[in-house]
């Protein structure tokens, strides 16, 4: 079946970085469109796109508050996609999934369990 496991969140300063990972098994990994999706502490607030990569790598498309500061990429020998996160700000505090569909929702097979990111002082 399909999973997802990401990994790398963590407590960081504004203006610091971080390098979120995601594994994948289940699935031909080297040739599905993977995505990144956030979800606020907000009440209320969805699952937000963030960014979204075809299989080659060479089709990349990010949500306009991340562009020029998040950078998404995959190695496909090792099923694994990436998302290089630098000047981070309090407002980027999310889970961060990844996920093989978008639109997907919480509790879907599409989706990894989510890793913390909280950015804060």
């Amino acid at each position: 079946q399909v999973q997802l496991v990401e990994s790398g969140g963590g407590l960081v300063q504004p203006g610091k970085s971080l390098t979120l990972s995601c594994v994948a098994s289940g699935f031909d990994f080297s040739n599905s469109w993977m995505f990144w999706v956030r979800q606020s502490p907000e009440p209320g607030r969805g699952l937000q796109w963030l960014s979204s990569i075809n299989p080659s790598g060479g089709t990349i498309a990010y949500f306009d508050p991340v562009k020029g500061r998040f950078t998404v990429s995959r190695d496909n020998g090792k099923n694994t996609l990436y998302l290089q996160m630098n000047n981070l700000k309090p407002e980027d505090t999310a889970v961060y999934f990844c996920a093989k569909a978008w639109p997907v929702v919480l509790g879907e097979d599409n989706l990894g369990q989510g890793t913390q990111v909280t950015v804060s002082l």
